[in-house]
């Protein structure tokens, strides 16, 4: 992963605490990126950072829930007033509180999945923006899903604000891509975490994962390689896009 030098920049993960963030933070601090790593939980995005700097690398952690308007700003706020830039946005916090049949959706869990799945990538992006444009420029990537593209039994609300972030990388990219800003999206497959164990768990499911190309699903590790180079300059003609990592799940 360290081919790519990331040397001097600064990047914000959320989400990081466990899964596909931390794989990807430890991607970034592996190309020697300045990480500051926010979740819920401090204690454990606490623990990903040290892990990162006993490796080595450059890491601080901050608490934010990603659905709190007021804790993004003050993320974003301590970021430009420790580091004076940014270069680098990782928009990977995500909730699914319910796993069902839609007519029975609290409509409190609809409201937080679309807090944090959409609203909070959102404005996380809305409070970066301007700090990355005086840094003259920057790269985003926000981690949607396959279940954007064939919802996935059970997640009707999680799909739709899995979609929605698709349309809003590429409002943002459209938008700002003349600012020096690029914003593209991964789209993960079924991916064992402790986030999908209520999928990866299920034995239809199994079954289902059984047949896919790969073979298996996928692994946090699996994710990070793709996303390195979406935030890298390697990536600079690159925006707007999704990069779908399923393991051939969408082929059907």
């Amino acid at each position: 992963m360290n081919s790519i030098d990331m040397s001097g920049k600064v990047a914000v993960v959320n989400g990081a605490s466990r899964g596909i963030g931390e794989a990807i933070a430890r991607g970034l601090a592996s190309c020697g990126a300045q990480l500051v790593l926010s979740s819920r939980s401090l204690e454990s995005v606490q623990e990903v950072a040290d892990g990162i700097v006993a490796e080595g690398g450059n890491a601080v952690a901050r608490a934010c829930h990603a659905g709190h308007l007021d804790e993004i700003e003050e993320l974003f706020t301590g970021v430009q007033e420790e580091f004076g830039r940014l270069d680098i946005l990782v928009n990977n916090a995500a909730t699914n509180p319910y796993y069902g049949p839609a007519d029975g959706l609290p409509p409190e869990a609809f409201d937080k999945t679309v807090d944090v799945n959409l609203k909070g990538p959102y404005f996380m992006m809305a409070r970066a923006l301007p700090l990355m444009i005086q840094s003259g420029g920057g790269s985003i990537v926000n981690v949607a899903s396959v279940a954007a593209l064939i919802p996935f039994p059970g997640q009707g609300v999680y799909s739709m604000t899995k979609a929605g972030l698709i349309s809003l990388t590429r409002s943002f990219a459209k938008e700002y891509g003349q600012q020096g800003i690029r914003v593209n999206a991964i789209l993960p497959g079924l991916v064992e975490t402790k986030f999908a164990a209520a999928m990866t768990e299920d034995p239809s499911i199994q079954k289902w994962v059984s047949r896919l190309p790969a073979g298996r699903a996928g692994q946090p590790k699996d994710m990070v390689a793709g996303v390195l180079y979406l935030l890298s300059d390697s990536a600079a003609y690159t925006t707007g896009t999704t990069l779908v990592m399923d393991g051939g799940a969408t082929l059907g």
